[in-house]
């Protein structure tokens, strides 16, 4: 038997840290999207126990197994589509879509929400995204308007028919920035004032207006994803652009595919908005 589950990868624009003794209810707010591309989990059948990823490590595969009792032995194959440690939340989609695959291979009888809740729990004892598992259960452009794993937390989700160029320039931290309470305190105070601004205008030129304000006034932005965002910009046939919180990555959105080949950027991958399959 071989059982499958993807996992989009999720972009955020701008967020605010909303930290919490309980894990479930640790996260964050704020608003992004999701790609077509992301990570791909496979299970199936084998003699004896077998881990293989396309890349980075099995950190986040041993982390999610703990919440799982498993005797017999199985084959985990991980396709993680985007770079790691480059504000796509891979960590997040390999966490979720690990949980529900083994859930459903096993039988458990995890509800969907539950897979998420494990997933979510990873991310935060692993330090890494606080809102990208909630994000991944969404469509389209996410709103996270209240904090905490999938059932806990709430989002409400907007499909948008858009390209998406990235440009990926290495890797970022993450745990290193969401722990800092300096970094907590500025992220925080200008995320609430972005979320605010966003609720009176739920739009994708506000999403892009006020990622790109966060990703300014938090300093987070780096020289060369400013040269970038700034040349996207000038650009009248793009939307808009800014940087991936957390990762060292542009994100740009256009209604074609040719306003983006037409600037002849090199090593810039183009996606489109990831819309949930209806069952």
């Amino acid at each position: 038997m071989t059982i499958s589950f993807f996992v989009p990868a999720h972009i955020t624009g701008f967020f605010s840290i909303e930290n919490n003794t309980d894990p479930l209810k640790n996260g964050s707010l704020g608003a992004g999207f999701l790609l077509d591309r992301g990570v791909k989990t496979t299970i199936k059948d084998s003699s004896e126990f077998k881990i293989n990823v396309n890349q980075g490590s099995d950190i986040v595969i041993n982390e999610v197994l703990k919440h799982f009792k498993i005797n017999a032995p199985f084959e985990i194959t991980q396709d993680i589509q985007l770079p790691i440690g480059a504000g796509f939340g891979t960590s997040a989609a390999s966490a979720l879509s690990l949980s529900l695959a083994l859930n459903e291979f096993f039988d458990f009888g995890y509800s969907y929400e539950e897979c998420g809740q494990i997933a979510h729990m990873v991310e935060v004892s692993l330090g890494g995204g606080l809102g990208d598992v909630i994000g991944q259960t969404g469509s389209g452009m996410v709103l996270r308007t209240s904090p905490g794993a999938p059932g806990v937390g709430r989002i409400e989700s907007f499909d948008e028919d858009l390209f998406v160029a990235t440009k990926f320039f290495g890797e970022i931290d993450t745990a290193s920035i969401i722990r800092n309470p300096q970094h907590k305190k500025l992220i925080s105070k200008t995320g609430h004032e972005c979320l605010n601004e966003f609720m009176q205008d739920i739009s994708v030129g506000k999403f892009l207006e006020l990622s790109l304000i966060f990703s300014q006034n938090t300093k987070l932005m780096t020289d060369e994803v400013k040269s970038l965002v700034d040349y996207f910009n000038s650009s009248d046939d793009i939307l808009g652009a800014s940087m991936a919180m957390l990762g060292n990555t542009v994100f740009a959105f256009a209604y074609n595919e040719s306003a983006f080949k037409n600037l002849n950027i090199k090593n810039l991958d183009i996606d489109k908005l990831y819309k949930k399959r209806q069952l």
